[in-house]
């Protein structure tokens, strides 16, 4: 019997930290759709229970789209049990609502107990809040003779905390029969073991929304024997887009024209798909009167990815011997920068570049 175990949906999440109102508004409706094509995914592969472990959704008010769109999933699809338990994220909805779906499985702040394939596959979950927490490994009392999913969201950890409502006390839960601890929360796949039996899980969030979100996402696809309880667990990756940052040293460089060759390079190497999001960060040191343009590195890119942004995080070096006998007043003003022991040395730069584009009347930026 199949399982697919998802979490982090972030389901009209806002996407405008990095995008602007359009590409942010498509965004939203690809992360939506992700949705779609791994409740299509389950039907092509025969998946019995889709088991949410939290953060369907990223807002109180959900908008009718996404409505309209997930209760047509489940409605459509009767032979597939969605598990939908709720995280941080989200707060009661729609869904709670639709207590006339049987093929809608929710959970509340007590254990929630439903089994699959005759009773022999138990699916248990809690919704942890400051209350609860504390004590839901002690209350959790399964029949070990069964294969036990225990269904959870929060962070894991290795001892109980009174005051952190998303934690979860992984010791607590060791050696309670437990063969599956699908988890959601933490935003990139992991899995460990967590005692002799079995395992803990965090398949990540479907679809990377920021730059602090890179690499491979997707969910994990669980295929249970259920007369043995031995199974196998896939990771699949399933993101409509990827989203990578990028480093680029371009210590010594003095133009713009060379930094863009610097990264053209680099790109040719990675051969990142054009449908990514890109985020450059530039290192290294560079001359203080070294000619740089942001604005047109991240323009260079913008017709080979999706989105793409550069970060200027170089520092500003200053070779004083080449000021020390110029009289003139651009001498003067390096001089008397140089000279100020209360400033770092990244700071001495920034201010000399300044000085120095003004003296120059270029635009200060």
């Amino acid at each position: 019997m199949k399982f697919i175990h998802c979490a982090d949906l972030h389901l009209d999440s806002k996407l405008s930290a990095n995008l602007d109102k359009e590409k942010a508004k498509e965004r939203k409706a690809e992360v939506l759709h992700s949705f779609v094509r791994l409740v299509q995914f389950a039907v092509e592969n025969h998946v019995r229970g889709i088991l949410i472990a939290g953060d369907m959704f990223d807002t109180k008010n959900i908008s009718a789209t996404v409505k309209n769109t997930v209760l047509s999933q489940i409605m459509r699809h009767p032979d597939i049990n969605f598990y939908y338990l709720k995280g941080n994220h989200d707060s009661d909805n729609f869904l709670t609502e639709q207590d006339h779906l049987e093929n809608l499985k929710m959970f509340d702040d007590k254990w929630t107990t439903y089994t699959e394939a005759d009773g022999r596959i138990v699916i248990s979950g809690m919704e942890l809040h400051s209350e609860n927490s504390g004590s839901a490994a002690h209350t959790y009392t399964p029949d070990v003779s069964k294969f036990n999913i225990v269904m959870l969201h929060g962070q894991q950890a290795d001892g109980d905390s009174k005051h952190r409502a998303e934690n979860i006390n992984l010791k607590g839960f060791r050696n309670k029969g437990i063969d599956y601890l699908a988890l959601g929360h933490v935003h990139a796949y992991q899995k460990e073991a967590l005692d002799a039996r079995g395992f803990y899980c965090y398949p990540g969030c479907l679809e990377g929304r920021g730059f602090d979100e890179c690499g491979e996402h997707g969910f994990v696809l669980l295929d249970i024997n259920e007369e043995t309880g031995e199974f196998t667990h896939t990771f699949v990756p399933f993101a409509f887009r990827k989203l990578y940052t990028l480093e680029a040293d371009v210590t010594g460089l003095g133009s713009t024209a060379e930094m863009s060759a610097r990264m053209q390079e680099i790109l040719d190497e990675k051969q990142y798909d054009r449908n990514s999001l890109l985020k450059v960060v530039l290192t290294g040191s560079v001359d203080v009167e070294c000619e740089k343009d942001i604005t047109y590195l991240a323009t260079m890119l913008a017709d080979r990815f999706y989105f793409a942004k550069v970060y200027d995080e170089t520092s500003l070096s200053v070779r004083q011997e080449d000021y020390m006998l110029d009289k003139t007043l651009k001498g003067e003003f390096v001089r008397m920068v140089m000279a100020q022991n209360d400033l770092s040395e990244n700071e001495k730069g920034a201010i000399i570049r300044y000085g120095l584009q003004a003296l120059a009347g270029e635009e200060v930026c």
